[in-house]
């Protein structure tokens, strides 16, 4: 279960056993240093900014709790999508591990939003968009962190209007993300930005003009069959293989065999033409090159 200890600790463990050995020690404020055990619940207290997190003696009784009031199997359409948003929050609170809470929480997250079903099959992710608004993320989470502000805040021991606020921010985020992508995933968008970039390429002598009219059917359809490409291209057989054969080669295609149907591929170089904005400024200038 995606909200159970072994879980978190088992996302946790994956992780840190990956990391080279000097990553696996945090410094205190007072200069000593403390070993990060992949995969172990912390047993020693710490400080995060203002937030004091449950002492270590409580944590199997914090996350017993978490598991129970968050796990999916009890919860259903709208409500799996709020409790994402809440658990996300909750389980940052709660810092289980010694290092490494941030990116646990993320990845629960991100298993806890494809658990609801709208996870976005990797076009986009909640955490790209908590990653370009760093500052309002923390701002949200230091929110909910606040005690309760009175008998109409809530029951718990924590502000009711701070996770609330918490969540619209993360299912404001999250909707901003669908609609970036949405919105550079547009089909004449996308079309107009592979023929911008074959009509490059043939100014530079690397590419026939033929080429666009197979990367575009490609995107259209995602994928297509060898023995269709001659005739989409309107060129004979051997000279379409000459085009496919180059288009591969430099990843404009791609194809999980010899003879299997091509797709569209995305190189490094030209990754900033398809999607801008996505990517860093400058991206494009490796075209050509």
């Amino acid at each position: 279960m995606i909200t159970s200890k072994d879980f978190l600790c088992w996302v946790h463990k994956e992780f840190y056993e990956r990391m080279p050995e000097e990553y696996l020690y945090v410094r205190r404020e007072d200069g000593t240093t403390e070993k990060v055990f992949p995969g172990e619940i912390r047993d020693t207290e710490v400080e995060v900014g203002r937030h004091l997190p449950p002492k270590s003696e409580y944590l199997d009784s914090f996350m017993n709790k978490f598991e129970e009031v968050y796990d999916p199997h009890k919860l259903k359409g709208l409500q799996q999508v709020i409790a994402a948003a809440a658990s996300h929050h909750r389980l940052a609170w709660i810092h289980p591990f010694l290092d490494g809470n941030g990116r646990v929480t993320r990845l629960m997250t991100h298993a806890y939003l494809k658990k609801a079903k709208i996870d976005g099959h990797g076009l986009w992710t909640v955490s790209r968009g908590f990653a370009r608004n760093r500052e309002g993320y923390l701002g949200a989470l230091t929110e909910a962190d606040q005690h309760r502000r009175g008998d109409l805040d809530g029951r718990g021991n924590l502000s009711n209007l701070g996770l609330l606020g918490f969540c619209k921010f993360f299912l404001k985020t999250a909707i901003d993300q669908m609609d970036f992508m949405s919105g550079l995933l547009d089909l004449d968008g996308m079309q107009k930005r592979i023929q911008s970039i074959v009509n490059h390429q043939v100014l530079l002598g690397e590419m026939r003009p033929e080429a666009g009219h197979l990367m575009r059917d490609v995107f259209l359809r995602g994928e297509i069959a060898r023995g269709e490409i001659p005739k989409i291209m309107g060129m004979p057989e051997r000279s379409g293989r000459r085009v496919v054969s180059h288009l591969l080669q430099n990843n404009y295609l791609v194809s999980d065999s010899d003879k299997g149907p091509v797709m569209l591929g995305f190189p490094a170089s030209i990754v900033g033409y398809y999607f801008p904005r996505l990517y860093p400024e400058g991206i494009e200038e490796g075209i050509g090159q």
